[in-house]
């Protein structure tokens, strides 16, 4: 496990003083890589697209450009598809001990270069500084929890019993091939991460494509992982619009698996598609987001159910799949409650988040603040009251950039759209409840089912939240982010119904039999 400085997780993000002087050194020392040109890897060698560059610049400040990147095409994807292919021999014949060790010194190196990965996720995507660093940690944490189950596994062997005289049979779990791993811009170094480290300590290979809001973050990613000694070809890196190579990842033979974290509609599409253009069926990994809710039952204790609210709804702008977007709260406490949350709202600190003291940074981009815009406007016309924010800022230092204040709406009619659709915004719509059956009904009222909180202390209604609530991550009265904050080897963090696919989520130790198969041997002495 690697030696480091004292750990942040994202329930305990408020960490020790020194960890800030270590950050700022950071920030001097990517100032003047800012602009610069990036390359593709495939196959281990750099690749420069005659389909020219595009430019990512920061949603802190569009004057800002963070880098400039190669516009991959779907020859580009077939190349590396090709690589990972050449490249799967090498790293699937390593013993899996050997592949454990390769990817604890990936986590050594995470760990070593966390600072300069978290101001790169900062200026990528605008997240606050110890969300940023709380990310790489999660990485780090991800490989020691996933190296401890493949040696308690033993690289997913057993014994068997004889199914005739003189057999000696086991059985094995077995990699793929290849596997196309698609992430997004929240967490762009976790969630690439994650889902790589799931195919490559299984001994598939990997074709690394990050979303466009985050290219820097995932060249770093595959840097670490080169670095590390992942076999040539094993992990490679495309960067460019996901279109330009979404035909090839569903329709390519060589392709044994695609692992995905997106929207829903963009999930279900691939879906579709990998299962109708594949020859045979192959597995697909996919988290979708959802519509999450937190239940404030009058039996709460409102102070922790306000924090855990803040957080959870408007934690890196209410931009997770965890995000809570929706909140009931028990008629006998709704006024109480809700002038308690608009107090500690106003109290959030929105800007740049380079700064030490910001608490929630920009929103990813224009379409995203159009659509904030579009919703409040959604929700005054459907006769919703917006109890705090609702603005676009402007002004200083957020002229550049793409600001909202954190918003609570409520009032609306029963399915309104906003009640039911998911946003990815600091959006939150409020319904109240008069009994904590009636709360839950609500709550599962969705195709969604990701996380869900509720806050009471009554050990009654705890335990019917958790009889009867339809979502794969639940938590009951968690200050630090009442649906937000899963850890790997704490929480698995597995969407059910329109938010995953396969109901086993990261960080559970039945994460990695998404990359596996068996394989049934037996000699006959």
């Amino acid at each position: 496990m690697p030696k480091s400085s004292p750990k942040i997780t994202y329930t305990t993000l408020f960490a020790d003083e020194s960890l800030h002087p270590k950050f700022e050194s950071a920030l001097r020392r990517f100032r003047p890589k800012l602009g610069e040109r990036h390359p593709m890897f495939i196959g281990g060698k750099k690749v420069w697209s005659d389909s020219g560059e595009f430019e990512h610049r920061s949603p802190i400040d569009t004057s800002i450009v963070v880098g400039k990147f190669q516009v991959g095409t779907k020859e580009h994807a077939r190349a590396a598809i090709a690589a990972a292919k050449e490249g799967f021999t090498a790293w699937s014949s390593k013993s899996w001990e050997d592949r454990v060790k390769v990817l604890e010194k990936f986590a050594n190196l995470v760990d070593q270069r966390k600072f300069d990965i978290s101001v790169a996720i900062t200026y990528e995507v605008g997240k606050n500084r110890l969300e940023a660093l709380a990310e790489c940690w999660e990485a780090v944490d991800a490989v020691n929890f996933y190296a401890r189950i493949m040696r308690k596994e033993k690289g997913y062997t057993a014994k068997m019993g004889q199914g005739g005289p003189g057999e000696h049979n086991v059985v094995l779990g077995k990699p793929h091939g290849v596997w196309p791993v698609v992430s997004p811009f929240n967490f762009p170094f976790m969630l690439a991460s994650g889902m790589a480290l799931g195919a490559l300590i299984t001994g598939n290979s990997v074709v690394l494509k990050p979303t466009s809001e985050a290219p820097l973050t995932g060249l770093m990613l595959y840097e670490a992982f080169a670095d590390a000694g992942v076999s040539l070809g094993a992990v490679n890196f495309v960067t460019g619009p996901g279109s330009n190579f979404e035909d090839e990842f569903v329709s390519n033979p060589d392709v044994a698996g695609i692992a995905f974290t997106g929207s829903r509609d963009v999930g279900m599409r691939l879906y579709r598609r990998f299962h109708e253009e594949q020859p045979y069926p192959k597995p697909i990994v996919l988290e979708m987001g959802s519509k999450n809710p937190t239940i404030v039952s009058d039996k709460a204790d409102i102070d922790k159910a306000v924090e855990g609210t803040v957080r959870a709804a408007y934690g890196y702008g209410g931009q997770k799949c965890s995000a809570t977007s929706r909140l009931y709260v028990q008629e006998g406490i709704r006024d109480e409650f809700l002038a308690a949350l608009a107090k500690s709202i106003a109290k959030i600190s929105v800007g740049d988040p380079r700064k030490k003291d910001v608490f929630m940074g920009p929103i990813i981009n224009g379409a995203a603040v159009q659509k904030f815009a579009a919703a409040v406007a959604e929700a005054r016309e459907a006769g919703g009251k917006v109890l705090s924010g609702g603005r676009v800022l402007k002004g200083g230092e957020m002229s550049r950039g793409y600001y909202v204040s954190p918003t609570v709406v409520a009032g609306l009619p029963r399915g309104q759209r906003l009640l039911k659709d998911e946003l990815f915004l600091p959006f939150v719509v409020v319904d109240g409840f008069k009994t904590v059956d009636e709360a839950i009904a609500k709550a599962n009222a969705t195709q969604y089912g990701l996380t869900a909180g509720i806050f009471s202390k009554d050990k009654r209604e705890v335990k019917k939240f958790f009889d009867g609530i339809r979502f794969g991550v639940t938590y009951a009265n968690r200050s630090g982010g009442s649906t937000t904050g899963a850890w790997p080897g704490a929480q698995s963090f597995t969407g059910w119904n329109a938010s995953g696919a396969t109901g086993r989520g990261i960080g559970s130790p039945h994460y990695l039999l998404n990359f596996l198969r068996d394989q049934s041997q037996t000699v006959v002495s």
